[in-house]
């Protein structure tokens, strides 16, 4: 396939706007940029905090910005947004941008759906801990929901794979066995009048389940999965943590550090030629953990590209079915992971996914 055909997507978070349930969760007039202004340097060499640069501290509840986020996204060879879609039994969370977008009819950008179907806790990572909402199922609420995305699938910008409108979901594995989720969704979104969707698992958290079998049409391989690198979600010290650490310069043995390269690696799916790619930009948690965070070392601009041209040539050997990828992510600011210019880099990450796309084309002739 030409690596000119192929579309890449690029993750979207929605959490740069005051929510009530933010407010009383965590202060009146959080958003993500909360988190991203008060993070700290926690060694020698560590830059934080990362801060915006040409689109600024923006609310996403200003028309203007989105537009000048899809413009910029263009700019540089990104196809589209896939946003995450927060649907607590019948209740949206964090809905205003997207609902701007579908109503408004701006920007004129192609977009699809990630159904991020998690709890939230306060570990940030996934309802771990402490939980705020809880993400709960039932067939009711499933159809509810499948009638919903009806007519998000019928917008004309709406991505699709062989004229079906793509959908992703999170964490299938966490939906009950006794709920058909998949036939369930397939079946009201065909009574509500839609198109039967394109459905891709990620599979983050079970690459052994069988995605296919349950219904699914693809699987992406999507970064990060965290449970693969040692000691990730272990935050107490730890002798293993602290020589791993020394090794990448820093003396700590409480914060989990790993270099860039290595983890991409480490952290690849099984048969991940056979599933759509995800390459990951970076990864700094520390804005939102602190002292528990997730830094990976070494995450350059230069670095990044390395990894875009070894997954995409690999996904473009391979002779893929689907004309996708996806990079995470285009704005995940509080985890170390946006491709939008920041003071520190500017517009090179943007660049350097651009040039790197133009060096696989010429490589495959």
């Amino acid at each position: 396939m030409d690596i000119k055909k192929l579309r890449a997507i690029a993750m979207y978070l929605p959490q740069f706007h005051p929510i009530p349930e933010n407010d009383e969760w965590w202060g009146k007039g959080f958003t993500e940029w909360t988190n991203v202004t008060k993070a700290q340097p926690l060694f020698k060499g560590h830059h934080q905090p990362q801060l915006p640069a040409d689109l600024g501290f923006y609310d996403l509840r200003v028309p203007e910005v989105r537009e000048q986020q899809a413009a910029l996204a263009r700019e540089y060879g990104i196809h589209g947004f896939c946003y995450y879609h927060y649907w607590f039994d019948s209740k949206r969370l964090l809905e205003r941008p997207f609902e701007e977008v579908l109503q408004s009819g701006k920007p004129d950008f192609p977009f699809c759906l990630c159904w991020a179907n998690e709890s939230w806790g306060r570990g940030w990572l996934g309802g771990d801990e402490n939980v705020l909402i809880k993400q709960e199922y039932s067939e009711e609420d499933l159809r509810k929901h499948a009638c919903w995305l009806v007519k998000v699938f019928a917008d004309k910008r709406y991505i699709r794979v062989n004229n079906k409108p793509v959908f992703l979901i999170y964490r299938f594995i966490s939906i009950p066995k006794e709920i058909d989720a998949i036939k369930i969704l397939r079946d009201e979104i065909s009574q509500c009048g839609g198109d039967d969707p394109y459905l891709i698992a990620i599979d983050v958290h079970n690459e052994d389940f069988d995605y296919r079998a349950a219904g699914f049409d693809h699987i992406l391989a999507f970064k990060p999965s965290l449970g693969k690198l040692h000691a990730a979600f272990y935050d107490k010290p730890l002798f293993s943590k602290l020589k791993r650490n020394i090794r990448l310069g820093v003396i700590n043995r409480t914060l989990k550090i790993y270099d860039y390269e290595v983890a991409v690696a480490t952290m690849a799916q099984k048969n991940f030629v056979e599933k759509i790619p995800c390459s990951l930009v970076g990864w700094d948690n520390s804005p939102r953990r602190g002292e528990r965070g997730i830094i990976f070392k070494n995450c350059n601009p230069e670095s990044f590209g390395r990894v875009i041209e070894k997954e995409l040539t690999a996904w473009v050997k391979n002779d893929p079915s689907v004309d996708l990828f996806f990079i995470n992510g285009w704005n995940e600011w509080a985890e170390g992971n946006f491709l939008e210019p920041s003071q520190q880099f500017g517009l090179r990450y943007l660049e350097a996914f651009r040039n790197a796309i133009d060096r696989i084309e010429k490589s495959l002739g």
